[in-house]
């Protein structure tokens, strides 16, 4: 038996880590521990499903439905500028005029290209 300051400490029950001086090698004998350590180490770094592959996903998945949102107001539009030029004709002669450059015999048709500023 050992006597410190105010305590009494019997050296055989002491375990033999606590006697080398701390719990860090008992907590490597812990195979419990040590066998979640290495799983979360798997799981979050090595494996196919990692949590970066994960996030990346997501911002992936996130990217694909303002994809959708954006093309499906695109179809609405395209539905009703459709939806126009089968009952209105004169929707139809500005849709020509507009897209494919068409014209009167009496008239002339000047192009004049959009100004792109070069900052």
């Amino acid at each position: 038996m050992q006597q410190t300051e105010n305590t009494v400490v019997d050296s055989n029950l002491v375990s033999p880590s606590v006697k080398r001086g701390g719990k860090g090698l008992l907590i490597l004998k812990n195979k419990f521990l040590l066998a979640i350590v290495a799983f979360l180490v798997w799981m979050f770094f090595f494996d196919r499903n990692d949590i970066l592959s994960q996030f990346e996903r997501v911002r992936h998945a996130n990217a694909l439905k303002k994809m959708e949102e954006t093309k499906g107001l695109q179809i609405q539009d395209t539905r009703k500028e459709l939806d126009l030029l089968k009952t209105n004709a004169q929707t139809i002669e500005k849709y020509a005029r507009e897209k494919y450059l068409m014209k009167k015999d009496n008239e002339d048709l000047f192009i004049v290209p959009p100004v792109r500023n070069t900052k």
